[in-house]
């Protein structure tokens, strides 16, 4: 608890994944991917409860091995169009009550736990209902757009971004999937952790911002990790 609030940690991992197979489990410096994201909530100061919620009887038995709580979810939410929302929202319906519910998903190996309670200490300070993670980007939108099929870049840049150096462009940051923490009521009732108000972005350092979802992605947090 934090400031008389609980919290409740959901970890949603399912068996499969197309671009890297069986990614939940794979062994990423001497632990599976998922441990990592298990072991940041319990060392977190404020998290109430931890839950794992996956379709693949492997991960739950991991999950026990963690001393967390594992449940097993229907097919229906086991598939690659299932909203995360209604994993969630599973979730907290097979649970006690708590006030918020930090979502945790295993493909960001690199936030720790100073990560967690930096943005639950955030959200209380912030009187806020949803608190989401961000880090800057690492390169602008502004110089990127669309191409034709025959690559003509007449008008790839707008006239405003032509000869600007890119330190004097102005900052943009992106969602880096790591920490969503939200107000159970109001997340129920929106049926998202993107609020329509009171919701606030909490800043993560990029090196703590990897997002696994390739075999590079999961080259570079091998890489990031053996350096600490």
């Amino acid at each position: 608890m934090y400031a008389s609030k609980s919290f409740l940690a959901v970890i949603p991992a399912r068996g499969g994944s197309k671009r890297l197979p069986r990614k939940n489990i794979l062994d990423l410096a001497g632990k599976p991917l998922i441990g990592w994201s298990i072991e940041a909530a319990k060392k977190s100061k404020y998290i109430d409860e931890i839950v794992v919620s996956s379709d693949d009887e492997e991960i739950l038995n991991i999950a026990q091995k963690y001393d967390v709580i594992s449940l097993k979810r229907t097919d229906s939410l086991a598939t690659d169009t299932a909203p995360t929302f209604d994993v969630v929202k599973d979730v907290i319906r097979r649970v006690k009550e708590y006030d918020y519910i930090i979502l945790l998903q295993p493909t960001s190996p690199l936030r720790d736990a100073v990560d967690i309670d930096n943005a639950i200490e955030y959200l209380i300070q912030k009187k806020a209902d949803s608190v989401v993670s961000v880090c800057e980007m690492e390169h602008s939108p502004l110089w990127s757009n669309t191409l034709p099929q025959n690559k003509d870049m007449r008008g790839f840049l707008k006239d405003e971004v032509l000869n600007k150096r890119s330190q004097d462009i102005e900052q943009y940051y992106r969602l880096n999937g790591a920490i969503y923490i939200a107000n159970v009521r109001n997340l129920m009732e929106e049926e998202s952790f993107f609020l329509k108000e009171n919701i606030y972005a909490y800043v993560m350092e990029q090196n703590h911002s990897i997002d696994i979802d390739t075999e590079l992605d999961f080259d570079i947090a091998t890489l990031l990790l053996s350096k600490v």
